[in-house]
């Protein structure tokens, strides 16, 4: 949908194929077509580059998969013990007011 429409010719045949269909033919402009000796038909190409995974890359992978899970769950447990330690010493000090509240109403 989103890549660009560019016409393929397998072999070169000296017509330009624009994107509206229309065939233009290069020898009415003066341009003579291309006569190369060679006839060995192109070899197609796909559109993915492949990816040579070999045994030091795939170890560097994994190293780096389990340096990278090492390192989001200790940031993730600090936050948790962060928050753990916020919320009981804010239960601390309020059973510290409100004991020293109950305090003084009963003097």
């Amino acid at each position: 949908m989103l890549t660009p429409k560019i016409p393929v010719n397998q072999q070169p045949t000296g017509e330009i194929v624009p994107l509206s269909g229309s065939i233009v033919d290069q020898s009415t402009h003066g341009t003579t077509a291309c006569h190369c000796q060679s006839h060995t038909p192109a070899q197609a190409t796909s559109a993915r580059p492949t990816v040579q995974l070999t045994p030091g890359s795939i170890a560097l992978l994994v190293g780096g998969g389990t340096a990278a899970v090492l390192v989001i769950g200790a940031v993730l447990v600090s936050m948790l013990l962060a928050v753990a330690i916020t919320a009981s010493s804010l239960a601390i000090t309020a059973l510290v007011i409100r004991s020293i509240l109950n305090h003084e109403r009963k003097h």
